[in-house]
């Protein structure tokens, strides 16, 4: 049992003085475990997740894996990212329950050591188990609305700071600080988290994009031969390598270009247009026109569309390379909505803590940012639910604040377990909505 203490804080308030203490056992801060329970469940994710880890024990031990990755996937879901936040949650009896395990009258969860010898027994070939298993996830799920008409890929890097010498960390030029630079896909029609890659910090924006998008794009045709597949990238991922994958798989892109004297020559009588209508109207005026254009380490020419914009700040050109065959603005149009995803990276590094990698080693880093994506799909699914009954797109931060920070007094009953909640919560409508929607018992 967690150890309490009977000592009171005091509290000068009216009508009376308050006397708080910490002191009570059988209650949980996160009355909302149920429903991650629920969606873990509907998912199949910490048994998934189990399924790809060799268990680096030599001798039984008191949690199943299974068991670990349910604990370690709820805490950080309910925002206890730290392990050694496990040290008082291992007694949260609501936690113990959602795990399998009777709330007060069974054994104690796993403590912060167990955690940290879980994340580093973990080694490349259990990561990749687990990095393809995230993507079948991705591809049952993606397909309960029925059969796609297209899959839209949205690739994108991020910057995730290091504060330590953990491998793999380096320095990088543009963001000015030592760093890892994770790869991030998502579905850009449904926003659904398709991968996480780990990279070193100083890698380029593509590393490792063309091995990493073939293996994407054989697991989408095998489940679904004959799939469109469309691709979304910024001009970080501009590398002839990658058009000629997309090419040779019959892969649809629009890759933004950074601008060039060459480019910019061809876009200039545009923009000298877009300028010229600006100052009749005033207004800001934005142009699209295409060229076709080849670099010099392209071995063929491509099709190039640049927007020429007259705003009230000055002049702005960008440039996309793409073998749509869409008009010039339908492509220029579609391209700039790839914006969204930088939400749901948001969603990913805020709100689900990806940005944690604070292990030394490289894949235990990798392991912990795949954990991370796991719980993205937790509340995310959680998320989704809510919105099918009705209710608006809230960030995860609000979801975990609203739905699962509510507190509980948990009941070991003979027969059944009881949890009593607050009956002002202003979170229970969403209870509500989530136990009566469809199919769910």
């Amino acid at each position: 049992m967690v150890e309490c203490t009977s000592s009171r804080l005091a509290f000068p308030a009216s009508p009376r003085r308050l006397e708080a203490s910490f002191d009570i056992d059988d209650l949980t801060s996160d009355g909302g475990l149920v429903w991650l329970a629920e969606a873990d469940a509907a998912l199949g994710l910490s048994q998934t997740c189990a399924a790809q880890i060799t268990d680096w024990r030599t001798r039984a031990g008191r949690h199943s894996l299974r068991t670990l990755v349910q604990q370690r996937l709820y805490q950080i879901a309910c925002g206890y990212e730290d392990q050694n936040d496990a040290t008082t949650l291992r007694y949260d009896p609501l936690l113990k329950h959602v795990c399998g395990r009777l709330p007060v009258s069974g054994v104690p969860l796993a403590s912060q050591p167990t955690f940290s010898r879980l994340e580093n027994a973990v080694d490349r070939r259990a990561c990749y188990r687990l990095a393809v298993a995230l993507v079948d996830l991705y591809l049952r799920e993606r397909e309960r609305g029925g059969v796609p008409r297209r899959i839209l890929l949205d690739l994108d890097g991020t910057d995730d700071p290091v504060h330590g010498a953990q491998e793999g960390s380096a320095y990088h030029g543009y963001y000015r600080q030592h760093m890892y630079h994770p790869l991030v896909i998502y579905d850009g029609d449904t926003n659904q988290l398709i991968s996480a890659v780990l990279r070193p910090g100083n890698s380029h924006a593509s590393k490792g994009v063309v091995s990493i998008l073939h293996r994407l794009v054989r697991a989408i045709r095998q489940h679904w031969p004959g799939m469109a597949i469309e691709l979304r990238a910024d001009s970080g991922f501009a590398s002839p390598a990658l058009y000629a994958l997309c090419e040779r798989e019959g892969v649809i892109y629009t890759i933004g270009l950074t601008p060039n004297s060459r480019l910019e020559a061809m876009a200039e009588p545009l923009l000298v247009t877009a300028l010229t209508q600006a100052a009749e109207t005033g207004t800001k005026v934005r142009l699209v026109g295409e060229t076709i254009y080849q670099a010099g380490s392209w071995d063929v020419e491509r099709r190039v569309v640049y927007k020429a914009e007259a705003l009230a700040k000055g002049p702005n050109t960008r440039f996309v390379v793409t073998n749509r065959t869409a008009s010039a603005r339908q492509v220029y149009d579609d391209y700039v909505k790839r914006g969204e995803p930088e939400n749901w990276i948001k969603d990913l590094k805020n709100h689900c803590f990806a940005d944690r990698l604070s292990c030394h080693a490289f894949w235990a880093n990798q392991f912990r940012l795949l954990l991370h994506a796991a719980v993205y799909w937790l509340l995310d699914t959680l998320r989704r639910w809510l919105m099918a009954a009705g209710m608006e797109r809230i960030q995860l931060d609000t979801l975990r604040l609203r739905l699962l920070k509510i507190g509980g007094w948990v009941r070991e009953l003979t027969t059944i377990v009881r949890l009593h909640l607050a009956s002002s919560h202003p979170g229970r409508p969403l209870w509500t909505m989530l136990a009566a929607r469809p199919g769910r018992l």
